[in-house]
């Protein structure tokens, strides 16, 4: 695997794979790597002829109260991850290569009416760091395809309406969720959870569970986010939301008898660690 930090090296290196006839498959990540990362470059593997991986700590997208300098970083284990996954290419731009101007200045992407709920509500400004970064990935490493989880939902959805309003020449793969045997949703933020909070935490993917079961037996949508919520909290969770929605995160209409897909969406703390899962199925 070839590991670069300048752009010219990216370019050039793209440049002569894309002469050869390969294509190009990319997973943007912001390091910090587990097995949920390595499947989407298994994935990538399978869908082009070269996989790029980008790790890059993006300024933009931390609120005021979400600490920038303390994510983790991992990048000896990260690359020896991504090595072993299958890919190619490691892109780790710093700060400055990625914003010229610095962070404070530099040109934004804001994605309308898909950021202005559910994780858009409760941490303002994140998704528009998130479409200017995956904005500015997408120019520098030009891919044919691009993979993404399908755990941070509205995140997919902003990255898939990002592609077609700017015309990006790029498919968008969506992966699914890598969960652990109690159906916990593997994530670089699982690490923070304590014992006692761990044991707790697949407490979401029950819930959710039990959404997509009292929604395909009738009930309405009101009753069941209610009752969702409560059984969060009575586990000992800190709900932002517990919601049923349509794939394009619109409501369900009142009385909806058709049988389209629903998504059902959860963020809650457990301590210090907020968690966030879906789970799509058929209404």
């Amino acid at each position: 695997m070839l590991t670069v930090d300048q752009l010219g090296a990216l370019r050039s290196t793209l440049q002569a794979w894309r002469a050869s006839g390969h294509s190009v498959a990319f997973v943007p990540t912001m390091g910090n790597l587990h097995e949920g990362h390595h499947s989407l470059i298994r994935l990538a593997r399978e869908r082009a002829d070269r996989v790029v991986a980008s790790v890059f700590v993006n300024p933009t997208q931390f609120g005021p109260n979400e600490d920038f300098g303390r994510y983790p970083r991992t990048p000896e284990a990260d690359a020896d991850g991504l090595r072993a996954a299958g890919c190619d290419l490691l892109w780790r731009p710093s700060v400055e290569t990625m914003y010229p101007y610095g962070a404070q200045r530099t040109v934004q992407v804001a994605v309308p009416t898909v950021t202005e709920t559910l994780e858009g509500a409760h941490r303002p400004g994140h998704f528009d760091g998130v479409a200017t970064v995956v904005a500015r990935l997408f120019n520098q490493v030009r891919p044919d395809v691009a993979v993404f989880g399908r755990k941070d939902y509205q995140q997919l959805a902003v990255i898939r309406y990002l592609v077609r309003d700017l015309a990006f020449p790029i498919e968008i793969v969506a992966a699914p969720t890598r969960r652990d045997a109690d159906g916990l949703a593997m994530s670089s933020r699982n690490q923070y959870l304590s014992e006692a909070e761990r044991a707790r935490a697949p407490q979401i993917h029950r819930t959710l569970q039990w959404v997509r079961e009292a929604v395909q037996t009738g009930q309405g949508r009101e009753a069941v986010e209610a009752e969702a919520a409560r059984r969060l909290t009575d586990a000992g969770f800190e709900v932002d939301y517990a919601v049923l929605r349509r794939p394009d995160l619109t409501l369900p209409e009142a009385g909806d008898a058709d049988d389209g897909e629903r998504v059902a969406l959860i963020a809650a703390r457990l301590g210090r660690t907020r968690l966030i899962d879906n789970l799509e199925f058929a209404a």
